[in-house]
C-alpha cells in the first residue's frame, strides 16, 4: 500500500525540559477543543481518519508524544517517564486551550500517560472529560494485581502482557525491529483480531525504538509502586473483545478510582482508532455530549 504524505505540524510548542512538541490542529479553533493522544508505536498519524470525523464538532488537536514522530526525541530513560509526558501535555494544553478545559480522546500508551493527566492535581479543571481506549493506568494495574480478583483475570493479564517483560531486555527488543521480526508477530496479533497493518511510511523505525523507553521507565515502578490515583473526571472505558494486549477486567475495573466510569465493551482488535475510525468518533461524540451538557 503507497504511503499518504503527512501533513506538516500545525506548529511546534516547548515542554518545561525543552523538548519541543509537534502539534496538528483540524476543524474551528473556536469549538469545543478535543487533543487526542496516540500510543506505541504510533505517532499522531493514527488520529488522521477520527479527526476527519470529528473536525465538524471539535477543534481537534493531535500531537506527536517526545520520542515519535516530528516531536523531538531525546536521550536518556528518565526524558520518557510519565511526569515528562504530563508536561508535554500542559505545554499542548497551554498552547490551544489556555482558559478552558479540553476533551481527551487517547489510546494505548496515549491512554496510560492519560490517566497520570486526569488524576493530577495540577491538571485539576482543564480536561472535562476522558475517552480511554486500551490503556490502563499503570498504578491502577499495580492494585489490580493486588486485588482479590479471580486469579484467572489476573493470569489472563499476564498471559497479555508478555510483551512488555520483553521490551524491558537490553538491546533484544530494538534489534528486532530493525531486523523486522519483530513486526510480523505484532502484526499477525493484531490481524487475528480483524485488524490490518499501519500503511507504509505511517511509522518510522525512530518511533518503534525510542518508545521502548516508555515502557523501561514506567512499568516496572507503578507496578511494584502503586499510588491511589483518583480523578472526577467523567471517563469512558472502551474495551475492544479482540484486544491481544489488554484485557477486558484490568481496562474497566476501575471505578473504585474513577466514580464517574462508564464501559463500552465493543468488537475490535487492540487498534482500534486505526481500524474503526467511525466507531472511535462516534462514541467520543455520545460521551462528550452526555457529561459536558452542551450539543457539538
Amino acid at each position: 500500500m503507497p504511503s499518504t504524505p503527512r501533513a506538516a505540524p500545525s506548529r511546534r510548542v516547548r515542554s518545561a525540559d525543552g523538548t519541543e512538541i509537534a502539534l496538528y490542529e483540524y476543524g474551528d479553533p473556536s469549538a469545543p477543543v478535543l487533543v487526542c493522544v496516540h500510543g506505541y508505536p504510533d505517532n499522531a498519524r493514527l488520529w488522521e481518519p477520527v479527526a476527519a470525523r470529528l473536525a465538524d464538532h471539535f477543534h481537534v488537536v493531535t500531537y506527536d508524544v517526545r520520542g515519535a514522530g516530528n516531536s523531538d526525541h531525546p536521550r536518556g530513560r528518565s526524558a520518557y517517564r510519565l511526569e515528562r509526558l504530563e508536561e508535554d501535555f500542559t505545554a499542548v494544553l497551554d498552547a490551544v486551550a489556555p482558559d478552558r478545559p479540553v476533551q481527551l480522546l487517547a489510546h494505548d500508551w496515549g491512554s496510560i500517560q492519560a490517566w497520570q493527566f486526569v488524576t493530577s492535581e495540577r491538571l485539576r479543571g482543564r480536561i472535562e472529560s476522558f475517552v480511554s481506549i486500551s490503556g490502563p493506568s499503570l498504578d491502577h494495574a499495580g492494585y489490580f494485581f493486588r486485588s482479590r480478583r479471580p486469579r484467572r483475570d489476573k493470569f489472563s493479564q499476564l498471559a497479555h502482557s508478555w510483551y512488555i517483560f520483553y521490551f524491558q531486555l537490553p538491546w533484544l527488543p530494538e534489534r528486532g525491529w530493525r531486523k523486522g521480526w519483530a513486526h510480523r508477530v505484532f502484526g499477525k496479533l493484531e490481524r487475528s483480531a480483524g485488524g490490518h497493518a499501519p500503511a507504509d511510511g505511517e511509522r518510522s523505525l525512530a518511533d518503534y525504538l525510542n518508545g521502548l523507553e516508555l515502557y523501561r521507565a514506567n512499568v516496572l515502578p507503578r507496578l511494584l509502586r502503586p499510588r491511589p490515583r483518583r480523578t472526577d473526571v467523567p471517563v469512558l472505558a472502551v474495551s475492544p473483545d479482540g484486544d491481544a494486549f489488554v484485557t477486558t477486567p484490568l481496562q474497566t475495573d476501575v471505578a473504585r478510582w474513577a466514580p464517574s466510569l462508564s464501559v463500552q465493551v465493543v468488537r475490535g482488535g487492540h487498534w482500534l482508532p486505526r481500524n474503526d475510525p467511525g466507531l472511535v468518533a462516534r462514541l467520543t461524540l455520545e460521551h462528550t455530549r452526555r457529561v459536558a451538557g452542551w450539543q457539538v
